[in-house]
């Protein structure tokens, strides 16, 4: 079963939808922010009390040690219906993640945490935009997560596609060559280094790149961690082995 944690211990081209955050207050952002069901009391969210009242360390380790029993076979989380009745009143993640998309990634998974324990943000190449970022601040600001992991993967498709736009410089169909043109400024500083392996460097300097995108975001990430409230960190999920390593 699955430990319950709610009853013990909260460069980059600029999108369009930027001019949607800046458009103003009034009926339209309170209608906005009530679709996030904002505690009654926003400022107070963060309390001794929540489950999620931890330290940025803790939260750390809670997340690692999760990985740990998952990547070792023995997870604690077989019954994703334990706490449902509480869940649907409230929630308390323990951590933000920034995952990509890839279908072999399963950030509850990998880190041995059932619903209600990560607030995670999805997107081929785990790159963080201005959507990314406001469900980001949110989970900071209203839900009281103490982290955020920025998570990548070996043999990222999203990244070894941008490696190939850069060197090559092809282009792609749709929609594609905005979301590499997300990842490029980070694959750009990876192979000016001429690294022996490209892919991998590409990836490590991705998680990187985003982890300092995340530490400088004013006013409310920037916020936080200066307040000793947040931590970012980056970790590279390994596909073979299902390890994290933090870097």
């Amino acid at each position: 079963m699955c430990v319950d944690h709610s009853h013990h211990d909260d460069e980059r081209p600029a999108l369009s939808r930027r001019h949607v955050f800046g458009a103003g207050l009034g009926v339209a952002s309170a209608a906005f922010l009530g679709g996030f069901a904002l505690p009654a009391s926003a400022d107070t969210a963060t309390t001794t009390t929540a489950p999620n009242a931890i330290s940025p360390d803790e939260a750390l380790k809670r997340l690692m040690e999760g990985n740990a029993r998952y990547a070792g076979g023995t997870p604690n989380c077989t019954d994703f219906s334990a706490s449902r009745a509480a869940r649907a009143l409230s929630q308390h993640p323990f951590a933000g993640l920034v995952s990509c998309a890839d279908s072999r990634v399963a950030p509850e998974l990998a880190f041995d945490q059932g619903p209600g324990e990560l607030f995670v943000v999805r997107v081929a190449g785990n790159f963080v935009n201005d959507d990314g970022l406001a469900s980001l601040e949110y989970g900071v600001k209203f839900l009281g997560m103490p982290l955020i992991m920025v998570l990548g993967h070996t043999n990222c498709g999203a990244v070894d596609a941008t490696i190939k736009v850069v060197k090559d410089n092809i282009s792609l169909p749709g929609h594609l060559g905005e979301l590499v043109s997300n990842i490029k400024p980070a694959v750009e500083i990876a192979l000016k280094a001429k690294p022996e392996d490209q892919l991998n460097a590409a990836i490590v300097e991705n998680v990187r790149y985003n982890v300092r995108e995340l530490e400088t975001s004013t006013p409310i990430i920037a916020e936080f961690i200066r307040d000793g409230k947040l931590k970012v960190v980056g970790g590279v999920y390994d596909l073979a082995t299902g390890k994290v390593t933090v870097i």
